[in-house]
């Protein structure tokens, strides 16, 4: 049962500091990437998959991202200000839930980027969703086809998509790429302020209502000043010559 997702958040509020010293004087999603800002790279995949109202939140050195995606003209930009008040990954998306209208929604990091393979991942994603059944479906990378990567991975996924936590002393094969199809009931119950989203997954995993598929193709890390550079030198290799 799938439907069309044409609403979307992108989390872009993040302090970058371990992106220092390139956000020193603009945000994160701002530090281009085979010259293109970082959130240009999550709005130009979600307008192709048919999204015409993206909700950004902004907290540092938000004038100047509000300014920048003030001149999209391809999409519906509605910006979350928590300059005042950051509110974490959880909070970030409780806030701005009414913009939904109760709709499922792609919810996204400002800084995922990824090189398609054979089938394209966010129209897979959107003929995999199912609402009756999922709380949320999210995009997992393998941690085999990843650059800039090296960590544990973040979920165990069963042959139908099912997912739960990594268990102690064990590593997983897939990595969440900061990019899921979110229905609001997921935060059902949900604390008002400042909070993670990690709990309200937990729930869902325990009510056998978090889903993953994966990606077909490869996903850059992009988390420190070396991960840009290694990650343009990697599209750099793949762009004919």
């Amino acid at each position: 049962m799938s439907s069309k997702i044409t609403r979307a958040m992108i989390m872009a509020a993040g302090l970058g500091t371990r992106m220092r010293p390139l956000t020193n004087d603009i945000p994160k999603p701002m530090v281009k990437v085979a010259g293109k800002p970082l959130i240009d790279h999550v709005i130009d995949r979600l307008v192709g998959v048919g999204v015409t109202l993206i909700v950004v939140n902004v907290h540092y050195k938000g004038d100047i991202l509000i300014e920048h995606l003030s001149k999209r003209t391809d999409v519906e930009i509605r910006i979350s200000d928590e300059r005042t008040d950051l509110l974490d990954s959880g909070g970030g998306i409780f806030k701005a839930l009414h913009h939904f209208e109760g709709q499922p929604f792609f919810h996204a990091n400002a800084d995922t980027v990824w090189v398609e393979g054979a089938s394209h991942a966010l129209p897979a994603m959107v003929a995999r969703w199912n609402e009756d059944k999922m709380d949320a479906l999210m995009l997992l990378a393998a941690t085999v086809n990843t650059v800039c990567y090296d960590g544990r991975g973040d979920f165990m996924m069963d042959a139908e998509g099912l997912l739960t936590r990594v268990p102690d002393g064990r590593i997983s094969p897939f990595v969440w790429m900061s990019i899921e199809i979110v229905h609001p009931r997921l935060f059902d119950g949900a604390p008002s302020g400042k909070f993670s989203i990690n709990p309200l997954w937990d729930v869902a995993i325990k009510k056998k209502r978090l889903y993953g598929m994966r990606l077909d193709g490869v996903w850059m890390h992009i988390d420190r000043p070396d991960a840009v550079l290694e990650s343009e030198i990697y599209l750099g290799d793949l762009a004919p010559a």
